[in-house]
C-alpha cells in the first residue's frame, strides 16, 4: 500500500520522471544489478521494488493533481459488534 513518499517535495514532473524510469526498468527486467571482477561478485538492489515505485507514483499523482489523475481512493468500512435488537 502506498505511503505517500513522493507527495512532499516532489513536483508532478519529477513523479512522472520516476514513473517513466520505473516502467523502463520493468520492461527491461532490471530490478537487481550484479557484476563480477576477478572471481568476486557484487550485487545491488534498488531501494524500492518497481511495483512499490509505480504504486507510490500513482498515489502521488492522484494527490498532487486529482483533476487529471483521479481522486485518491478512499475505502470506508463499518462494523457492528454485539447484539442488534430486531
Amino acid at each position: 500500500m502506498a505511503q505517500g513518499l513522493f507527495i512532499t517535495g516532489f513536483t508532478i514532473t519529477e513523479v512522472l520522471a520516476i514513473q517513466s524510469k520505473a516502467k523502463e526498468m520493468l520492461m527491461e527486467g532490471k530490478t537487481l544489478m550484479a557484476w563480477g571482477d576477478s572471481g568476486m561478485t557484487t550485487s545491488k538492489q534498488f531501494p524500492m521494488t518497481v511495483k512499490e515505485t509505480l504504486e507510490e507514483c500513482a498515489y502521488a499523482l492522484r494527490a498532487l493533481d486529482p483533476v487529471t489523475y483521479g481522486h485518491k481512493k478512499t475505502i470506508a468500512a463499518s462494523s457492528i459488534v454485539g447484539y442488534l435488537p430486531k
